[in-house]
């Protein structure tokens, strides 16, 4: 009866050890996907800006100013608008993430 009692705690205590391992793995990779500068591309700005970042998108302006271009939107002088995507949640960092993958798409060309 104390060998039953005694392998029930390690067996439960080995599972707590691998759950808490587990956990511990599941906290360090992060519960979000990363972000993908390219899908995102891809998915929100590619109609606008074309495949290569070609269109409406001057890449000798300062990162700064590009990325505030995507968190708060610009009205240009005829349509279309560039719609604020901080409004939508887009990081500051993200943000960054898409000004350097269309400046490695325009330098592509």
């Amino acid at each position: 009866m104390k060998t039953l009692k005694t392998v029930t705690l390690v067996a439960m205590l080995s599972s707590l050890l691998t759950l808490a391992g587990f956990m511990s793995a599941v906290a360090s990779t992060g519960s979000e996907d990363p972000f993908d500068a390219a899908a995102t591309y891809k998915a929100k700005c590619v109609a606008c800006h074309g495949q290569k970042a070609e269109k409406k998108f001057d890449s000798s302006l300062a990162d700064e100013q590009l990325i505030d271009a995507i968190m708060k939107g610009k009205k240009p002088e005829k349509p279309p608008n560039m719609p604020a995507y901080g409004e939508k949640g887009v990081s500051q960092e993200q943000a960054k993430a898409l000004v350097e993958y269309m400046k490695q798409l325009k330098s592509a060309q």
